[in-house]
């Protein structure tokens, strides 16, 4: 056991917080993790409900992954992503046989997932010869300029006016229909409807990508109805145009398989990816191009890079935490986490009124909430709303031993996926006893 840390006493944090006001109430300081559980800097644990931000998937501290990250520091740590190296070509390797491509694909490293999109489109644009990209509004795809342009949501509008050439859609939402459909086929059949109508408008020629979540993401933990994926892959294909899945969230096992590409047997032409390709143990991120596409850059310059692209380091951790994820079964797992998850979250729509919907696939979950059942009044405001009710469900929470990250009126659900079912059970009960006393009404 690793003896816990001295601890520090700190009266004021010199770190600015991502998406917060900065006068909030501080979080512990946490100092160490192992599997599901965080500690603080009293040694208190906590468990980790959220994967961090959903991205430690194989959980914290796995040893197999904190001795390749020693054996990579010890033989060299920086090589230029002009050059060949030994561990970022066994980790294309790897990325190569996940892929859902049988012709085979090649992996353009990055540092996250962000840089993953911006690179993503910037090939689809060299390789069509077209400008636009549409994306969907209720999504996240990044926060720098470019990624935070193609972000569908309000964490886009400090980036305005953007990049040009971004065009939004409505994708669908079955909970709360953009349509005004309840119908699951309906609600397809509308969506696909409304892309067609975009794309005349838009002038569907003109197009390089369309980028789009397989699972919505930290907009809801939305799964798609059965057939919309399907058909955005049809009409994408029909007019030519580079269809992008960001699997930044879903990839490597969060909703049973490498990739939600083959959960749902739909293929896209590239695949963006970050967070659980090292289980976020470094930074790294990538987009994954199906062999026809790469070939493209054999005689043309690939017009993409960046100094840490590929970091030996961050790939020897990344094959490491995927040899590790496929030798202990984890990519298929949520598969099993789906059925536990559902069984433990699902009946506390039953106890508290507040819960609007409990959905998700594999060990990707979110728990919607409303301030009337009946009308689906949203707890708050999702654009511009205000996160006081969410942010004292989280403290309660905390306060309770569990983390756990939420936007506006979700909560999500996405635990490690090591993580057994009695810690399932319990985070429910700790959830359960945080509504009942929590005042989520009052904003």
């Amino acid at each position: 056991m690793i003896p816990e840390p001295a601890r520090t006493v700190h009266t004021v944090s010199r770190v600015l917080k991502p998406w917060a006001k900065q006068h909030r109430s501080a979080s512990p300081l946490f100092v160490r993790g192992e599997g599901c559980q965080l500690f603080d800097d009293e040694g208190r644990s906590y468990l980790d409900l959220s994967a961090g931000l959903v991205a430690v998937n194989l959980g914290h501290a796995h040893p197999r992954v904190v001795e390749a990250m020693r054996e990579q520091a010890e033989r060299v740590c920086f090589v230029s992503p002009a050059l060949r190296n030994d561990a970022r070509e066994r980790l294309a390797e790897r990325l190569a046989r996940l892929a859902p491509w049988p012709e085979g694909a090649r992996t353009f490293f990055t540092t996250g997932g962000g840089e993953a999109n911006e690179d993503a489109v910037k090939m689809a644009r060299m390789i069509t010869g077209r400008h636009k990209v549409l994306t969907a509004y209720r999504s996240f795809h990044g926060s720098a300029p470019g990624a935070g342009t193609l972000t569908g949501e309000d964490r886009r509008w400090a980036n305005e006016p953007g990049m040009p050439g971004v065009v939004r859609f409505f994708a669908p939402y079955p909970y709360r229909s953009p349509f005004g459909v309840r119908d699951a086929e309906a609600e397809t059949r509308a969506a696909l409807a409304h892309l067609e109508l975009v794309l005349e408008h838009e002038g569907a020629a003109r197009v390089a990508a369309l980028v789009l979540e397989p699972v919505v993401g930290t907009n809801g933990v939305i799964v798609y109805p059965p057939g919309y994926l399907e058909g955005v892959r049809a009409i994408t294909e029909r007019h030519g145009i580079v269809l992008v899945f960001d699997e930044v969230m879903t990839g490597f096992g969060r909703v049973g398989a490498a990739f939600a590409a083959q959960r749902f047997g739909v293929t896209p032409d590239m695949i963006t990816m970050a967070k659980g390709i090292a289980s976020a143990y470094v930074p790294l991120g990538g987009v994954l191009v199906r062999e026809s596409l790469a070939r493209h850059f054999d005689d043309v310059p690939l017009m993409c890079g960046h100094t840490y692209a590929g970091h030996p380091l961050a790939v020897a951790v990344a094959d490491a935490a995927l040899a590790a994820m496929e030798q202990e079964g984890l990519l298929e797992r949520a598969r099993e986490l789906d059925g536990w998850l559902r069984a433990a979250f699902a009946p506390l729509a039953a106890r508290h009124e507040v819960i609007g919907d409990v959905r998700g696939l594999g060990a990707f979950f979110g728990i919607e909430f409303v301030r009337d059942r009946a009308t689906r009044e949203p707890l708050v405001a999702w654009y511009g709303g205000v996160n006081t009710p969410m942010e004292r469900l989280i403290a309660a929470l905390r306060e309770r031993g569990v983390v756990a990250f939420g936007r506006y009126n979700v909560v999500l659900v996405t635990p490690p996926l090591v993580i057994e079912r009695d810690a399932i059970a319990h985070a429910a009960a700790v959830l359960d006893e945080a509504l009942a006393a929590t005042d989520l009404l009052t904003t």
